[in-house]
């Protein structure tokens, strides 16, 4: 029997077809880049201090000098306290008085009070944020971290859901439906009367944001031939995040409202909609689900887009094959049903929450590296930095390659969305990675070192993909531990603990 790649190999590369589906959905990731990271901008907390009323009678000396200063953490530079002011009533007792501040009162003794009539923000760089617009400073500070915690459990909620619903419906379906639910979040998101009703909308955008990402990975990975799908599941839809996320920044540039902001970054999502009648269904799901007929008019087009004549007989030796596969529905659970899926299925997950956090084992040793640095070698600091960052974004490209590699056609977008869901955990963590600072400047790096260097060794456990045709079902996945070992499948290799298996399988989602 011949397998899918076998199959329409009739196809070829890199024809038209091809170069359509690729440039596709890539181009379906660049808001993606913009979503992901829009909350740096929006929630950036400008330059802040307390408020002092107009109508309090003060001189020019003690107005200037209502603001106590207070060492910076950083720098160790003396600056206008953010939180407090001193109290007005005795500093209005000393204007009154006709006493100068620091000549005939030491301030250090003068008490001191909140910010009880409010803040004021430096409008040189942001005419308002989130953070200006609400108040999300002082004791209130801890909601803006929050934000983006709320924002990965959003991106947790659907790596959970959208993975299973894709392999359950088709991976065409929640791609466009998740992007609706993206872009018309984020155009709600605009109109945000309050900081929880901004949080919740957040939550649905980070629903819609990983789900059209994980269903447009791995559509583009099932329809493309090997050495092109590398390049798609690598570069390709890398490159094209990266874009949004470079273009994000210019955005930011030239409209510093944040509501302004946000809806210039919806826009582009709305141009999307035609592609609908671009971009075809995954065949190999299609053949998955027992849909031949559909799966083979798909391939027929791609022939005649590629001027390519078709044989007579495409897949009928295939649908024989998965005849038994196909009256089954997967799930999430079917990732830990099987000894050899489990702990892939473990592994896989510890090393995607560890490669988020930072990198693997390149990454972690340069965050390691760091803390020797002298700290008069700035500039060396920071080139160990870009080539961390390097690290994480090729572990980041390679990681989503290597897993919809490793796991079958029914269950391939159900395990990228698990591990996805996986990395959330480092995700939603890594906004208050920066308190550790309080304790130690270095603490943050050695951790996240540290992490994944180990999270480095694991992947040493994982089979090796490379060469290795995409399985279709679960008896095709190779054995764990892999350890460098390459066993490819057949159609009829199976195992009795896996049969098993498949039998006990639950019928519903």
């Amino acid at each position: 029997m011949t397998d899918y790649e076998a199959a329409t190999a009739f196809l070829g590369e890199w024809g038209s077809f091809q170069q359509q589906v690729f440039f596709l959905l890539c181009l379906s990731t660049v808001p993606n880049g913009f979503t992901g990271l829009s909350i740096v901008f929006l929630a950036d907390t400008p330059p802040h201090w307390c408020v002092v009323p107009a109508h309090v009678n003060l001189t020019a000396a003690w107005r200037n000098n209502s603001i106590p200063l207070e060492e910076d953490n950083h720098s160790g530079a003396l600056l206008p306290s953010k939180c407090h002011r001193y109290k007005l009533v005795d500093i209005q007792s000393f204007s009154e008085r006709g006493l100068l501040p620091g000549v005939d009162v030491n301030l250090s003794n003068v008490p001191k009070e909140g910010c009880l009539d409010g803040w004021e923000y430096d409008r040189s760089v942001y005419i308002s944020t989130i953070v200006s617009e609400w108040d999300l400073v002082c004791d209130d500070r801890w909601k803006n971290p929050l934000t983006s915690s709320l924002f990965f459990f959003g991106v947790l909620t659907g790596s959970f859901i959208s993975g299973q619903l894709s392999d359950r419906y088709g991976r065409k379906i929640v791609l466009f439906v998740t992007m609706a639910v993206q872009t018309v979040s984020t155009f709600i998101q605009v109109f945000s009367p309050s900081w929880p009703v901004f949080c919740a909308v957040f939550f649905v955008v980070g629903v819609g944001q990983i789900s059209n990402y994980v269903a447009a990975f791995v559509l583009g990975t099932e329809i493309l031939g090997p050495r092109v799908r590398i390049v798609y599941s690598t570069a390709g839809v890398s490159l094209f995040f990266g874009m949004g996320y470079m273009l994000l920044p210019l955005f930011a540039f030239f409209i510093r409202d944040w509501r302004m902001l946000l809806l210039g970054l919806t826009l582009p999502g709305f141009l999307y909609a035609p592609l609908w009648w671009y971009v075809p269904e995954s065949p190999r799901w299609l053949l998955s689900q027992g849909r031949v007929a559909e799966a083979e008019a798909i391939v027929r087009n791609a022939a005649k887009r590629n001027k390519i004549e078709p044989p007579q007989v495409i897949f009928s030796p295939l649908q024989k094959e998965l005849q038994s596969d196909r009256k089954k529905t997967h799930n999430i659970c079917d990732l830990l049903r099987s000894r050899n899926i489990r702990w892939i299925s473990i592994t896989l997950w510890l090393v995607w929450r560890l490669t988020l956090f930072s990198t693997l084992f390149m990454g972690g040793l340069f965050l390691l590296l760091i803390q020797l640095i002298p700290a008069n070698l700035i500039s060396l600091a920071i080139t160990l930095e870009m080539m961390g960052k390097f690290a994480v974004t090729t572990a980041f490209a390679i990681v989503y390659a290597y897993t919809a590699e490793l796991y079958p056609t029914v269950l391939r977008n159900t395990a990228v969305g698990a591990c996805s869901m996986a990395s959330r955990i480092g995700s939603i963590i890594a906004p208050y990675f920066i308190y550790l600072r309080s304790y130690s400047i270095s603490l943050p790096y050695i951790l996240m070192g540290s992490l994944t260097v180990l999270s480095g060794l694991l992947s040493l456990l994982l089979p090796e993909s490379y060469g290795m045709p995409l399985p279709d079902t679960i008896t095709h996945m190779q054995p764990f531990p892999g350890c460098c070992r390459k066993t490819p499948y057949t159609l009829t290799q199976t195992t009795e603990e896996e049969k098993a298996a498949e039998r006990k399988s639950p019928a519903v989602l």
